[in-house]
């Protein structure tokens, strides 16, 4: 499973931590950026696959655990590092659950919003 964690440059000084994400941080373009809060901490998000874009989720504040799944094998991964971040490429199937009180999931998606993109059926990816 192609599934990367990646250090996101960071300038440290007395003031405080800065994080950088530009140029060559991510393989693509960015053309979406949302972020999930106030999750409960017993409800879980995604649910889905995307055919052809990427996303690289980091977590600015708290922990949650995402689960990733290419249709043979299945990885748990924690993100609780503002300056890590998770590379999701497409046909991965994700689910992100355990949010810590205060979590905020920020998301840098490769492509705007495009229904068709996406499979929310499990056993429909698991055809693909």
């Amino acid at each position: 499973m192609k599934i990367n964690i990646i250090d996101i440059p960071k300038i440290s000084d007395p003031r405080g931590n800065l994080a950088v994400i530009e140029k060559d941080c991510i393989p693509y373009p960015v053309k979406r950026v949302y972020y999930l809060y106030d999750v409960p901490s017993d409800a879980f998000r995604g649910g889905h696959s995307h055919k052809e874009q990427q996303e690289f989720l980091v977590a600015l504040s708290g922990s949650f655990e995402v689960v990733l799944d290419d249709g043979k094998f299945k990885k748990r991964v924690m993100l609780n590092k503002p300056n890590k971040g998770l590379l999701i490429p497409s046909g991965i199937w994700r689910e992100l659950d355990n949010f810590s009180s205060g979590a905020v999931c920020l998301v840098l998606a490769s492509g705007e919003f495009d229904e068709n993109d996406y499979i929310r059926d499990y056993i429909e990816f698991q055809d693909l």
